[in-house]
């Protein structure tokens, strides 16, 4: 997810070479967490968190394969950035409560805080080696690869779901 943060930077500062529109595309993409992470919560609560995973991860890969292929076909424009990031935001806003809340049944209270600093662990290592290997993608091959490897990466966690106990 960091290779496509990154991606979805450079391509919407190629696209309009506007901070402005920079910002404004980063508050479409989490201004879904402001409103909608209380309802992820509530859907936690009410239906099966390994579906609602599998469908938010879905989601996630369906909107960067989109973005991808838009951005390697060369007819990509600013607004499909714009509601691409939006709906991404929609997914990750329901997506992280409820994952919250199934490593929490996953691994048992006397696992929890190796599982929480494991998570933890994970998501600061994307964050190093996320735009670093973006950067060098959209050196390489432009934006659109970044987007595409993002896509493919919510292949390994769907297929992870659909291989647990449902």
């Amino acid at each position: 997810t960091w290779v496509q943060r990154i991606a979805q930077d450079w391509l919407v500062l190629q696209l309009t070479h506007s901070g402005i529109d920079l910002g404004f595309v980063t508050g479409l993409q989490f201004l879904p967490a402001l409103f909608l992470s209380l309802q992820g919560g509530a859907i936690a609560d009410r239906f099966d968190k390994r579906k609602v995973l599998i469908f938010t991860n879905i989601a996630g890969g369906l909107f960067a394969l989109i973005v991808g292929g838009l951005a390697i076909s060369g007819n990509v424009h600013r607004w499909h950035v714009y509601l691409l990031a939006f709906l991404l935001g929609i997914a990750s806003a329901i997506d992280a409560p409820v994952r919250q809340s199934f490593v929490a049944e996953l691994v048992g209270r006397e696992d929890l805080a190796n599982a929480v600093s494991l998570n933890s662990a994970n998501f600061n290592v994307g964050r190093l080696i996320g735009p670093a290997l973006s950067g060098l993608l959209i050196t390489a091959f432009g934006t659109g690869p970044s987007f595409l490897i993002n896509g493919a990466s919510f292949l390994v966690i769907i297929g992870v779901l659909g291989m647990m106990n449902g």
